[in-house]
């Protein structure tokens, strides 16, 4: 296949507020073309009320297990839906988000991934990967050779230190416009702050920014790699 095709995906919908209206802002004005809801999150409903009005924007499942956090440079638990180390309460937990997720939004997600990307260590990527397989059949983020996954559209270094460069319009470009053949997800975290703690918070603002970028749009859209959503791959 010598075609190329980018998926530009949001995470976190579901989360705030906030981050919903940047989620949408992103892919109304600008490149986002797929989001993955957190459908434990207080503005779950919020966000799958708005999916009506953007049939073209992909909605997938963001699996919500638990949240770590940096404090003085060492990790700490922010909250915990189920343990990891709980392989029956991560089945139950699974089991329960994409129900809700179908209650939400009224039909099964087009793909899966979670939060901070616990879905890629054993055993819950043995357990998510069998539920999916059964229940769903879609792409699971990073474990499906058919979607290839790029994450350096972020601003952080793997323990919260700042990473500017990677955030900037004309990184993310070279990152659409060098993508291999075939289908390639990009990740990223674009929203409005406001009543969000996190430790990832102006990087989302100026994930925003970027995304919405005319300039950016425009080479996108007028270039080589064709920006595609979860719903074109399930058609293709």
């Amino acid at each position: 296949m010598s075609e190329r095709f980018i998926i530009i995906n949001a995470d976190d919908f579901g989360l705030t507020s906030g981050i919903n209206r940047g989620i949408l802002e992103a892919h109304e004005r600008g490149v986002v073309t797929s989001t993955s809801l957190m459908v434990r999150q207080p503005a779950a409903a919020e966000a799958a009320k708005a999916v009506s009005a953007h049939p073209r924007l992909s909605v997938g499942l963001h699996l919500d297990f638990e949240e770590w956090t940096i404090v003085n440079g060492e990790w700490s638990l922010v909250y915990q839906w189920a343990s990891p180390q709980d392989q029956r309460a991560i089945r139950d937990e699974t089991s329960h988000q994409i129900d809700l997720f179908c209650r939400l939004i009224g039909r099964p997600p087009t793909h899966v991934d979670s939060h901070q990307h616990v879905h890629t260590k054993e055993p819950i990527r043995s357990i998510v990967s069998e539920i999916v397989a059964q229940r769903l059949g879609v792409p699971i983020r990073g474990l499906d050779p058919r979607v290839q996954y790029d994450g350096r559209f972020y601003g952080q270094f793997g323990k919260g230190e700042p990473n500017p460069s990677a955030l900037t319009a004309a990184a993310l470009l070279e990152q659409i416009e060098t993508c291999p053949p075939g289908w390639t997800e990009i990740g990223c975290h674009p929203g409005y702050t406001e009543g969000l703690t996190s430790m990832y918070l102006h990087e989302r603002l100026r994930e925003l920014q970027i995304l919405t970028d005319a300039k950016l749009v425009e080479q996108v859209r007028n270039g080589e790699v064709q920006l595609a959503s979860y719903l074109d791959f399930a058609k293709r």
